[in-house]
């Protein structure tokens, strides 16, 4: 082989070595982009917010996305699941529906710390800052209510023009020399005894008996109703829930309340054992400047699935003016 060929065979071999070593480089760039694309994409389709503080939200946005829309903020130890039926009618009649699992519920991650109502108003607001949400309507349902109102009397209405207390914990459940008519310590030291020992029956007892209003004489109880109440309650963190009943019964909201600047519409039912209504709606709607209380007659602490048609009618209407 001359000099001539030598070269010419080494220039072919460096420029194909030169174009393989490309290749293979574009063939990386292209798999990884096609994997944070993917990964894009799964993030997306996931449901799925995270905190500031690393806690992965799972939400569900229901309904047309340029419709008005309604959040909801759901009870314990419950999950998003609890508020399908007026979601699914809402979204049916126009209203883009939002509910979120609270953290250490549902699907939502089980963080160790931070189960109390500041949290979870700063999770509220993680989600409605992270979809944008303007001119909403907050639906919260027992914790969710205090949830609701710990977020408007911290973050203020800036998202919200109206919001909705159902069943709702506020303004303080827990019996103090200031608030007279709360239950006793006592009540909820017996939640916590009773879910440290066997926090599924405690919870197969509660639906199974005054949520619902089932022990109340003539009450048809539904299995379906209380295996839900139940799984969804299992679904939940241990550490999560049993931290959660101080939350929801030691808060004190009347300061939240007072701040309050948007219309509120309370619903309680007069048969509530959970969270009796005197020390809880009315006391609510006297301290809310712009409030309208209505009382179900006969309704237990669960009515959103007892009384599902009725409430879907209340926030249809509410939510429409």
């Amino acid at each position: 082989m001359t000099t001539l060929q030598r070269s010419l065979a080494l220039s072919l071999l460096t420029l194909g070595i030169a174009t393989s070593a490309q290749a293979a480089d574009s063939a990386v760039t292209a798999a990884a982009t096609a994997s944070t694309q993917q990964a894009a994409a799964l993030r997306q389709s996931s449901n799925v917010i995270v905190t500031q503080d690393g806690v992965q939200l799972y939400y569900k946005d229901w309904g047309p996305k340029d419709g008005p829309v309604v959040a909801f903020s759901h009870g314990w130890p419950l999950s998003s699941d609890s508020w399908e039926s007026q979601m699914l009618f809402l979204a049916e009649h126009g209203y883009r529906v939002i509910a979120h699992d609270r953290r250490g519920h549902g699907r939502s991650s089980q963080p160790w710390e931070g189960n109390d109502m500041d949290h979870y108003a700063a999770d509220l607001k993680a989600v409605l800052d992270t979809l944008d949400v303007r001119d909403a309507v907050l639906v919260g349902f027992s914790t969710g209510g205090g949830e609701v109102a710990r977020y408007l009397g911290r973050y203020g209405s800036e998202r919200v023009r109206k919001a909705v207390l159902v069943s709702a914990v506020p303004p303080l459940m827990l019996k103090t020399a200031a608030n007279p008519g709360g239950l006793p310590i006592e009540v909820f030291d017996g939640l916590r005894k009773a879910s440290r020992e066997n926090r599924a029956q405690l919870y197969l007892d509660i639906a199974s008996g005054p949520f619902y209003g089932y022990n109340r004489p003539g009450a048809k109880p539904s299995p379906g109703l209380i295996e839900s109440f139940r799984s969804q309650g299992m679904q939940a963190g241990h550490k999560n829930t049993y931290d959660s009943i101080a939350a929801f019964s030691a808060t004190d909201f009347t300061e939240d309340l007072k701040r309050i600047d948007v219309p509120v519409l309370v619903i309680h039912g007069d048969d509530d054992q959970i969270v009796p209504i005197d020390a809880s709606a009315h006391a609510a709607a006297k301290l809310i400047k712009n409030a309208k209380l209505i009382v179900y007659p006969g309704a237990p602490h669960g009515l959103p699935d007892s009384h599902k048609d009725r409430l879907d009618r209340d926030l249809l209407e509410f939510a429409g003016k």
